[in-house]
C-alpha cells in the first residue's frame, strides 16, 4: 500500500487506510500515539493508543521507539499534523498522520480513563499472572452473556448470545491450557468485572436497549470487544517482561478476529 508523503516526510492516512494497516499489521509492531488531551482520551480514543497530549510530546519522545511505525492523530488533524512534522525531522523512520483524526473514524472506539489498565496489572507480572488476569475477564465476559441469555426471549437474538458463549468458552479452554502448562490456575475473579475492565451489572443495565435484535446484539458485542482489544493493548505497552508482552498482544489479535467475525456475522443478517 502507497501512501502520500508530505514535504515535512511524514505519510499521510486516510480512515479507510488506517483501518487496512491495522489489518495488515500485526500488534506490537507499530505504535499508534493520541495526542489530544487527557478528556478528550477518556471520552472516545482508538484501541491500543497511548495518550501523549502534544504539549507533552517533546519531553516524552525518549520514550517512543523511532525505528517502529509511528501513527498519529488527533480530533481533527491539526494538532496530529504538528506532531508527525515535530517526529518526522527528529529522525523517525516511519511516521503517519490521520487525516481528518478520530472524527472520521467510523470504526469502534473505547472510552474509558488513560490509566484504566494499571488498576488490574502493575505491570511486572509473570506470564501465569497475565494469564491468570486474561482468564478471568474471559469468564467474567461469559457471565455476562449468560445473565443477557437469561432476560432475553427473542430467539435470533439468543442464538446470537449462545455463539458468544461458545466463543467465550474457547478462549476460556485456551488460556486455561496455558496456565497448566505455566503450573497453576486461575485466581478468584474480579469482583464483577469483565473484558475491557467494563462493569457486568453496571454495563447490563446501560446497554439493556441493544437487546432487542440480533443485529443490535452483535453491536454490542463488538462494543465490548473492542474495550477488551483496547485494554490487552495497553497492558501490553505497559509489562516489562516479553513474554507478557507477546501473551497480550496475542490476545489483542484474537479480539481483532473476533471483532471480524462479529461484522461479519451482522452483515450477514443485514442480507437475510
Amino acid at each position: 500500500m502507497a501512501y502520500d508523503k508530505t514535504p515535512s516526510g511524514f505519510e499521510v492516512l486516510f480512515p479507510d487506510d488506517l483501518q487496512e494497516y491495522i489489518a495488515e499489521h500485526r500488534e506490537g509492531t507499530y505504535q499508534l500515539i493520541d495526542v489530544r488531551q487527557p478528556e478528550e482520551y477518556e471520552e472516545s480514543h482508538l484501541p491500543g493508543s497511548k495518550l501523549i497530549p502534544l504539549p507533552l510530546l517533546a519531553e516524552s519522545i525518549k520514550k517512543l521507539d523511532r525505528t517502529s511505525d509511528t501513527i498519529v492523530y488527533c480530533s481533527v488533524g491539526g494538532r496530529s499534523q504538528m506532531a508527525a512534522r515535530f517526529l518526522a525531522v527528529r529522525g523517525f523512520d516511519r511516521v503517519f498522520q490521520l487525516q481528518g483524526g478520530i472524527e472520521a473514524w467510523k470504526q469502534g472506539t473505547a472510552a474509558n480513563p488513560p490509566e484504566l489498565h494499571l488498576h488490574f496489572i502493575r505491570g511486572d507480572e509473570s506470564a501465569a499472572e497475565a494469564a491468570s488476569v486474561a482468564y478471568r475477564f474471559e469468564a467474567g465476559l461469559e457471565q455476562f452473556y449468560r445473565m443477557v441469555l437469561a432476560r432475553v426471549g427473542i430467539d435470533d437474538v439468543r442464538d446470537v448470545l449462545e455463539e458468544l458463549i461458545k466463543a467465550e468458552e474457547i478462549h476460556k479452554r485456551n488460556l486455561l491450557e496455558l496456565l497448566e502448562s505455566l503450573g497453576t490456575t486461575p485466581g478468584d475473579s474480579p469482583d464483577g468485572m469483565m473484558e475491557g475492565g467494563l462493569e457486568i451489572n453496571d454495563y447490563l443495565s446501560r446497554n439493556d436497549h441493544y437487546l432487542k435484535s440480533a443485529r443490535d446484539c452483535l453491536e454490542l458485542a463488538m462494543m465490548i470487544e473492542v474495550h477488551g482489544l483496547d485494554l490487552y493493548l495497553r497492558m501490553a505497552q505497559t509489562c516489562a517482561h516479553a513474554a507478557v508482552k507477546e501473551l497480550f498482544y496475542r490476545l489483542g489479535e484474537e479480539e481483532k478476529a473476533h471483532l471480524n467475525a462479529l461484522a461479519d456475522m451482522s452483515a450477514k443478517i443485514g442480507r437475510v
